[in-house]
């Protein structure tokens, strides 16, 4: 009688393991893709902050709305390497400098704060991707000189 009940529940187990599966690994992917687009964002946020914090203090040297080439070149590398000169690594993977948007809010010719914001940028994913576009944004009071031409 104990041989006919083992016989019937041999194949419990790979059901059981099959239907499991396929609820586990979407959830599971899906929470590493969650927490790896939350990392990319700090990881974006604290270069941001870093960038727009160099752009309030270095000299401003256009009277307009568009930063001139020299400035805007040595933010735009601030944000995405850590330094000016824009050597090494990108901060994360795929980012490059057109991802970088700068703008001053100018009070009459002279800028008031600099607003420094990601655009564009795309986050592989798992089931598609993500598109950071304006953020993360960071605005910071301007304290540095200014020189226009």
């Amino acid at each position: 009688m104990s041989l006919f009940r083992r016989s019937g529940r041999r194949g419990n187990a790979m059901l059981e393991l099959a239907f499991s599966t396929s609820i586990l690994i979407p959830a599971f992917a899906g929470t590493f893709q969650y927490g790896y687009t939350f990392y990319v964002y700090n990881s974006l946020n604290s270069a941001i902050r870093g960038g727009a914090r160099y752009a309030s203090m270095r000299t401003y040297d256009s009277a307009t709305t568009t930063p001139s080439t020299a400035f805007s070149t040595a933010v735009k590398n601030m944000v995405v390497y850590g330094n000016i000169e824009g050597t090494g690594t990108p901060v994360t993977l795929g980012l490059t400098t057109a991802n970088v948007e700068i703008v001053p809010n100018m009070n009459g010719s002279v800028p008031e704060t600099i607003t420094v914001r990601i655009t564009n940028y795309k986050v592989g994913a798992v089931f598609g991707s993500i598109t950071f576009n304006a953020k993360p944004s960071t605005a910071f009071p301007y304290t540095g000189t200014y020189a226009p031409f």
